[in-house]
């Protein structure tokens, strides 16, 4: 092991420590989360660029819940009126309007939860999609860098951060920037953003799933689609929520 490696596995595993150990924000996600699954709602989860890893995480994997839904940018351009040059660059990602429209195009019901990453927690579809989520009376549950966030100007017209919309907001412990390590010359690599938000969605993967065992149920999650009977597994469990619940690539 290199001295850098040995460097950046402290920098994960000192921020992976402190984010299994005793975490009220993210005991009230469980919290929101059970409750919403149980009065029978869909986890919807967002994230844009690299933070999009987030939602991937929560929404439609082994071992995850079945009741989640994966909110893409995307869908814009596949089931929407929106360019595919559009997807280009980082002006869809920072597009303030797309909430309202985005939203239209997913069958979100009242009881829905919505959790958002977003390791800024500036940009304007993040914000446009919280703001759209709130106004539909919806829990919004935020992961993203306090550290960063506020060292950052808002991109939306609100004037708003993600953690300051937000219900319930966790940190996921990224400093500013990301990079946790400076080469020679002052480069920053080391990012770690995308690891402690994978542990995020796990922890509260795993508690929703423990919450409802101990209320006598089956916690309703994917097995791997590349074991014998996983497929059917599956299929069973997601027809119950029809096209509220989308897997496409």
């Amino acid at each position: 092991m290199t001295d850098l490696t040995a460097q950046f596995l402290k920098e994960v595993s000192t921020r992976l420590e402190r984010l299994a150990g005793p975490n009220k924000a993210i005991d009230d996600a469980v919290v929101a989360v059970t409750e919403s699954l149980e009065a029978g709602g869909v986890v919807q989860a967002f994230g844009t660029g690299h933070s999009e890893a987030f939602a991937m995480e929560i929404a439609g994997r082994a071992g995850g819940l079945i009741a989640t839904n994966k909110i893409q940018l995307r869908t814009l351009v596949l089931r929407g009126d929106r360019k595919v040059s559009e997807l280009g660059g980082a002006d869809f990602e920072r597009d303030p309007n797309i909430g309202e429209n985005l939203l239209a195009l997913f069958d979100i019901q009242p009881k829905d939860v919505f959790i958002i990453a977003s390791n800024s927690g500036v940009n304007g579809s993040i914000l446009g999609i919280a703001l759209a989520a709130k106004a539909r009376g919806h829990k919004v549950i935020a992961v993203t860098s306090l550290d960063h966030t506020m060292k950052v100007k808002p991109k939306h017209p609100s004037g708003k951060r993600l953690s300051e919309v937000a219900d319930i907001v966790i940190d996921n412990l990224a400093p500013f920037g990301d990079s946790t390590m400076q080469l020679e010359g002052g480069v920053g690599v080391g990012a770690v953003s995308s690891l402690t938000a994978a542990f995020i969605a796990q922890r509260i993967t795993i508690g929703v799933s423990e919450a409802i065992r101990q209320r006598g149920k089956t916690p309703p999650v994917y097995i791997s689609a590349n074991i014998p009977g996983g497929d059917e597994h599956n299929r069973a469990l997601e027809d119950l929520y029809g096209e509220r619940i989308r897997r496409e690539a």
